[in-house]
């Protein structure tokens, strides 16, 4: 995390306590100058993977910035007395994003998930960004032997906005391991945005999203994500268990 960046420490995790404008416009500004910024838009699970593996805690721990995306990690902060100022959405941040990219004509690459969802994101997106040139959709299903050539592809297109989503067990740790070569301005990991956008999957109504049950939306959308959100509750009850060392952890 950058030091500008007013932040709260989640169980040694820097959360940025910054808003949604507040947010785009110091990326905006980032990206503009040519400086490089890794986002994660984190959620509770993520913090528990980093409480149970030190490895990807230390990896987080390399971004630039990090957001909270999830209402548990909103929850946590403000019950710990370090509140920060609201959810930050990986999904209405990468819109924002783009609509800064629409103001300026930036290039965008979208990296993740099948081929068929990635091209219908690409053609939503272009649709809706028309200024925004879309450089490149590729999917995520390439392992270590094909990464020079998806860097390489990257590199030559030249994008400000890099979206990635990849697996939760190699998304972060991906950009993290290759954004020096990538070079570009902004990469952020969107998980499972490029599903919702491309149409595959519906996100929450307002209402839902306003008495925070997204999560569960998306879990009777997704049965198989059940595993991954016992996470949820465990995060709660180490939250309640350790009030008082959750924000001094390093």
């Amino acid at each position: 995390m950058t030091k500008e960046v007013p932040s709260v420490s989640i169980y040694g995790i820097p959360f940025s306590k910054m808003g949604m404008n507040e947010t785009v416009q110091y990326l905006t500004k980032r990206i503009e100058a040519g400086e490089q910024t890794h986002v994660i838009t984190a959620n509770p699970i993520m913090v528990m993977a980093a409480l149970e593996k030190p490895a990807y805690k230390t990896m987080m721990k390399k971004a630039d910035l990090i957001v909270p995306d999830g209402v548990g990690v909103v929850w946590a902060a403000k019950k710990c007395g370090e509140p920060v100022a609201e959810r930050i959405a990986g999904i209405e941040l990468l819109n924002l994003l783009m609509e800064q990219g629409e103001k300026r004509k930036w290039k965008a690459y979208l990296l993740g998930t099948t081929q068929e969802i990635i091209d219908a994101a690409a053609e939503k997106l272009q649709l809706q960004y028309p200024q925004v040139k879309i450089v490149g959709a590729r999917n995520g299903f390439f392992g270590a032997d094909e990464d020079q050539e998806v860097i390489a592809h990257i590199k030559q297109k030249e994008p400000q906005l890099l979206f990635v989503a990849r697996g939760a067990e190699t998304q972060e740790p991906w950009i993290v391991k290759h954004r020096e070569q990538l070079g570009v301005p902004l990469i952020m990991g969107v998980g499972g945005s490029f599903d919702v956008i491309s149409g595959k999957l519906k996100r929450a109504p307002m209402l839902v999203q306003k008495l925070k049950l997204e999560w569960l939306f998306r879990l009777l959308q997704e049965p198989k994500r059940f595993g991954r959100m016992l996470a949820l509750p465990k995060f709660v009850v180490n939250v309640l268990r350790d009030k008082e060392k959750v924000t001094k952890q390093p």
